[in-house]
């Protein structure tokens, strides 16, 4: 199963940690999306700024 993920909030304000999750994830500008494989190591880091993304099962 996949992940789709989209950043709908800036990581502007958001500590150091989370600002470089995010770009881990690949997402770079607001509404830009990536997709991923579910396992636990992408759900850690979705859960770690699940403030600022939008997560859809694909």
């Amino acid at each position: 199963m996949k992940i789709k993920v989209e950043l709908v909030k800036s990581p502007i304000g958001a500590i150091p940690k989370h600002r470089k999750t995010v770009a881990a994830l690949g997402l770079k500008k607001l509404h830009s999306t990536n997709e991923f494989e579910d396992n636990a190591a992408v759900r850690g880091m979705i859960r770690q700024v699940s403030h600022l993304l939008k997560v859809t099962e694909v």
